[in-house]
């Protein structure tokens, strides 16, 4: 655990918060008919752990008692932030701006769910987020709890742990321990992506929201990059994009095998035989994908697990739109902030006339 700086949070931060933490509370009681008090008490919980436990990053680096490896992050940080301001246009404030030592592997952990015979997962609701494909837990044992529930109830499920997350600008969000093992370009991607969510949101559009964040985190790398001159960098982050999208472009064309599949009105036991042979021959697929990547196993544990609609569920969200956004991007000039307003314009038309407009995969 990294030395600390002496504790200067004034009250006035805590009293500028109890107005957030108490509306909170009151819409999870609101609430209660659909949700648990228990769970949106944990939620409540993790997050106020988290806003309580920031330290200003610059006073860490003032302090001279970092280790060498953590200094050199937060002094990236802060260039990260810098950059993402004045070059990308992005809302930063003072997210990123502290540092919270979380003591665990990930921030929280994400319960996903799918019917045993269909590619698309199971929503839940919540205030301000809208509907969502998964449900948090910052604690590891109450996500496997839940998930085991859902698995006993006959849902394909999957957990996994998640190193980051938006506020949406409720809260700072703080620089977490979960994310500095990455490398410096994973680093600034993630904080782009982030940021990106608080430019523009649209509640209950998983598929619009993190494909929008994706286009610009990816955008963001690349210009960041070039500023840098770090070729070995550069050539990092394209091997990581160019895998990524090969990753991607495989299990896209597993789904569709799956739904094809579960439409066809098989039998359960012959359904269920095929998706294991499925679920085979994708892990095949794999192997010989990672054989073009001269032996890179960046994707090893994800394809240890079990492969099922929960888990394939989650990988298409965030990059179906992609290419529509890179498109938009291209018809803008290059331009982030009419790139920016096209979007917003885009998120605030009715559902219907974005159904019309936008890609449907």
């Amino acid at each position: 655990m990294p030395p600390t700086a002496p504790s200067s949070k004034p009250f006035k931060l805590y009293k500028s918060l109890l107005p957030r933490f108490l509306l909170l509370l009151i819409v999870s009681i609101l609430l209660i008919s659909c949700e648990t008090v228990s769970y949106y008490s944990q939620a409540a919980r993790g997050q106020a752990a988290i806003v309580l436990g920031r330290e200003d990053i610059q006073n860490l680096l003032d302090s001279d008692e970092l280790p060498q490896n953590l200094q050199e992050k937060f002094t990236l940080v802060l260039e990260v932030r810098q950059f993402a301001e004045q070059q990308l246009l992005l809302p930063v404030n003072d997210n990123y701006s502290n540092y919270v030592d979380l003591n665990r592997e990930h921030v929280v952990w994400n319960v996903f769910a799918a019917p045993e015979f269909s590619v698309d997962p199971i929503n839940w609701c919540f205030p301000i987020a809208g509907c969502v494909s998964y449900r948090g837990y910052f604690s590891e044992s109450a996500a496997i709890q839940y998930a085991e529930k859902l698995k006993n109830d006959g849902y394909d499920v999957y957990t996994g742990g998640v190193d980051a997350y938006s506020t949406l600008g409720w809260f700072e969000d703080p620089l977490l321990s979960s994310v500095l093992t990455r490398p410096n370009h994973q680093l600034a991607a993630l904080i782009f992506h982030e940021l990106a969510h608080q430019l523009t949101y649209l509640p209950g559009d998983t598929r619009f929201n993190e494909s929008f964040a994706t286009a610009v985190e990816r955008e963001g790398l690349r210009r960041w990059l070039q500023g840098s001159g770090e070729q070995q960098l550069m050539e990092m982050a394209r091997l990581d994009s160019e895998r990524q999208e090969q990753f991607v472009e495989l299990i896209e064309i597993y789904q569709s095998k799956f739904e094809e599949l579960f439409s066809q009105g098989t039998v359960e036991s012959e359904m269920r035989r095929q998706k294991g042979s499925l679920q085979a021959e994708l892990r095949e697929e794999y192997q010989s994908l990672k054989q073009q990547w001269d032996g890179y196993a960046g994707y090893d544990n994800w394809f240890n697990q079990s492969l099922n609609n929960a888990q394939l569920s989650t990988v298409s969200s965030y990059n179906q739109l992609v290419p529509f956004f890179n498109d938009l991007l291209v018809q803008s000039g290059g331009d982030l902030q009419q790139f920016y307003a096209e979007v917003q314009r885009i998120s605030e038309l009715s559902e219907e006339d974005r159904v019309t407009l936008l890609p449907q995969i």
